[in-house]
């Protein structure tokens, strides 16, 4: 099940090849039901995957390179799966949205398709050499997704996203080859890698887990290695946007809780400094997002607040923190994804992405006033949304280990209120204004509504939102035995 799941999007990909170069709704339709196979084999596996236990499931290992130790080894824990659910749910949503792409569109459903398999062999890799060398893969069809289909800077935000990941990959390739040296075997793979890394000196730890941490820091982002990220949302096409911000991000921390689980003493050692990078990241951010009025650079702004919530979590380093990162990794990619997709639909129609543009949308298009609505307000953590499930328990975790200090985190959800309530005011209040694509002195009358596909995708996203925010015990009961073995390792 689990090479099917990574091999349905590279065959889609293939396939996609093969059709006319016009049938640009029939390669829509054969890369919607390719995602859609992907996303249920995902479901699949979790039906048979047994959430009592913290070991590696539908565990499987091949030599790759013999002479070096790599493997490929595949499989999943508690901390895996969910980020493979999120991921394929959200391609799937990600390409059902692609509506707008008329040109060019088998580059744009292959390239999305092999980024779908590289995302999803990242979060199930086992050896880390597979892991880098698909960390890396994710650049190329990026890459090109933006740099061919962007906005009108679109160049300048591709060859930023690939510097900075790259220039933060040197660093973690670096850090990676020291683990091997130490590993039993000369091995690459994670339990080896974290058996030799245990046994260091805590002061070589803390210079390895450096390295990883720039590595992940730049794609989850942590100030200051977040300057790619608002320029990268703003050009690259909104279904793109969707997998920036709601699973690309999230790889970030992912890895960044694989390195805490390889080298405990270093994460121990600075804890306390990264509860103050999580901080500057959270507040940081909330205060950029409140600054824009560019819809899209406002949430791209906002991600970097709500990963820092995700980095306070796992600074915590026990149970409620740990949970509450993933959970928070889970509510965001839910938010974001939707955010993304209902700006990009507002984009279509108006061609603005300004605030000071719209007003009284609740009058004339009811459905997207609803949705829009709602997600700005789950993105601040209103409870009986998922986002409020997850800070509580960061709250919770970081608050046992920092106490008073946890008043920051106060602060930052006062200003994601903040530009929450100003863009549902702007958005939903107020007298028509004229915008662009619309006929002068028409307002905004002839704004269509969200279409039946539009709302369903819209919905799906909502609906996993809400199911989270009321009933998250699925969730935590999957990730429980896995983050309560890692919490175990630096209970002492």
């Amino acid at each position: 099940m689990l090479k099917t799941l990574l091999l349905l999007p590279l065959l889609g990909a293939v396939l996609l090849t093969l059709l006319p170069g016009r049938s640009v709704d029939l390669m829509r339709y054969l890369a919607s039901a390719v995602a859609a196979a992907t996303a249920l084999c995902a479901f699949l596996l979790l039906a048979n995957f047994d959430s009592t236990s913290a070991e590696i499931q539908f565990f499987d290992t091949r030599p790759w390179n013999p002479r070096v130790g790599s493997n490929l080894a595949l499989g999943v824990d508690g901390i895996s799966l969910p980020m493979v659910l999120l991921a394929t749910l959200l391609c799937f949503v990600a390409i059902v949205s692609s509506t707008g792409i008329r040109s060019g569109a088998r580059l744009y459903f292959s390239l999305l398709l092999v980024l779908e398999t590289a995302l999803l062999i990242v979060f199930t890799a086992r050896d880390w050499s597979l892991f880098y060398v698909c960390w890396e893969l994710t650049l190329i069809p990026l890459f090109f997704l933006i740099d061919r289909l962007g906005g009108a800077n679109r160049h300048r935000a591709a060859l930023n996203f690939v510097l900075y990941t790259l220039g933060g990959s040197v660093f973690m390739l670096i850090a990676l080859l020291l683990l091997y040296d130490v590993a039993p075997g000369h091995s690459f793979a994670m339990a080896d890698m974290a058996a030799g890394g245990a046994q260091l000196p805590v002061n070589t730890q803390v210079l390895i887990f450096l390295g990883l941490l720039l590595g992940f820091g730049v794609k989850m982002p942590i100030v200051p290695l977040h300057g790619w990220l608002p320029l990268a949302h703003v050009e690259a096409p909104s279904p793109i946007s969707i997998l920036l911000s709601g699973i690309l991000l999230k790889m970030g921390a992912y890895g960044l809780i694989r390195a805490a689980a390889t080298l405990p003493g270093a994460v121990q050692a600075l804890q306390d400094w990264l509860a103050l990078l999580a901080l500057i990241s959270l507040i940081y951010g909330a205060v950029l997002a409140w600054r824009q009025t560019d819809l899209k650079a406002m949430i791209a702004y906002s991600s970097v607040s709500h990963m820092g919530v995700v980095l306070l979590g796992i600074a915590a380093l026990n149970q409620a923190g740990l949970s509450g990162a993933l959970t928070q990794m889970v509510a965001h990619g839910l938010v974001a994804g939707l955010l993304f997709l209902l700006i990009g639909l507002l984009y279509e129609r108006t061609h603005s992405r300004e605030l000071a543009a719209y007003g009284s949308l609740n009058r004339i298009a009811p459905r997207f006033a609803v949705f829009i609505v709602f997600t700005l307000l789950a993105s601040v953590g209103l409870p009986g949304t998922a986002g409020f499930i997850a800070e509580l328990q960061v709250l919770v975790g970081a608050y046992s280990r920092w106490h008073g200090w946890m008043a920051v985190l106060s602060i930052g959800v006062l200003i994601s209120a903040a530009y929450a309530l100003r863009a549902i005011r702007c958005l939903s209040t107020g007298p028509e204004r004229p915008v662009a694509g619309v006929p002068a002195g028409a307002g905004l009358a002839t704004f269509v509504d969200l279409k039946r596909s539009e709302t369903a995708a819209a919905g799906l996203l909502t609906t996993g939102v809400v199911i989270l925010g009321f009933y998250p015990a699925p969730l935590l009961r999957l990730m429980a035995s896995s983050v309560a073995s890692l919490a175990q390792q630096f209970t002492h």
